[in-house]
């Protein structure tokens, strides 16, 4: 799913930022690139209507910008299970949103990819052992990326695109529905890290293919930054 508007311009000035405002559409020309999706393959989203937003929403909460809005929307839904990976010094900052968040993983600054992948991998097979979902809607933000000025975290390329192969072994292997969602991550290099990831699902199978049955599942511990 994928729309133009995602992008961000206003007469060229969208390029002295220090965020890359249209990284979406480069992700998706590097997809196309590749051989991997065509404009064909692509759905673009149409925005909901206000009349659409009130089926689940009050005027009121539509008429007020929220931070951390699925915690707060969730929070006493029993039928959802939120699992959370954050610099525990800067994120949510919202104290009453953080009770929503059943599994906690509170990293420090600077954490780097071997200890994240550990505890990325701990946590997700600990959530999934606790319950089955129906569907996985996982939010693979590139913020963490070493370098990031929101994110405070110090993860490589590498270590973004095995996070991912993590997750969506651990779904797969358990045929449960997974969909992602690529979120914030605030560098020019994150969208060619997000195409990477993308590209090494398809090419494991992980994605396009029916072959959940075959995967095993298996993390090895070595640092990811020294892999080829």
């Amino acid at each position: 799913i994928y729309s133009p508007d995602y992008n961000i311009t206003f007469m060229g000035l969208e390029k002295l930022h220090p965020f890359d405002a249209g990284k979406w559409g480069k992700v998706i020309n590097f997809l196309k690139e590749e051989k991997l999706i065509a404009d064909d393959l692509i759905v673009q989203a149409r925005e909901a209507t206000d009349e659409d937003l009130l089926v689940a929403h009050t005027r009121r909460y539509l008429n007020k910008l929220k931070g951390n809005g699925h915690e707060r929307d969730f929070m006493d839904d029993h039928r959802v299970y939120i699992m959370d990976a954050y610099n525990r010094y800067i994120y949510p900052g919202d104290g009453f949103a953080k009770r929503a968040i059943k599994r906690k993983v509170e990293l420090e600054w600077g954490t780097e990819d071997t200890e994240y992948l550990q505890k990325v991998h701990t946590h997700v097979e600990g959530a999934l052992n606790e319950l089955k979902p129906d569907i996985i809607v996982y939010n693979a933000g590139t913020d963490i990326l070493d370098g990031d000025p929101l994110g405070g975290l110090a993860i490589s390329p590498q270590g973004i695109v095995k996070r991912d192969e993590v997750v969506f072994k651990a779904a797969r292997s358990r045929r449960i529905p997974i969909l992602m969602v690529t979120s914030g991550g605030y560098q020019k290099r994150t969208a060619r890290i997000i195409a990477d990831s993308i590209l090494n699902l398809h090419n494991l199978g992980l994605i396009d293919k029916e072959l959940a049955t075959k995967i095993k599942y298996e993390l090895p511990l070595a640092p990811y930054a020294n892999e080829p």
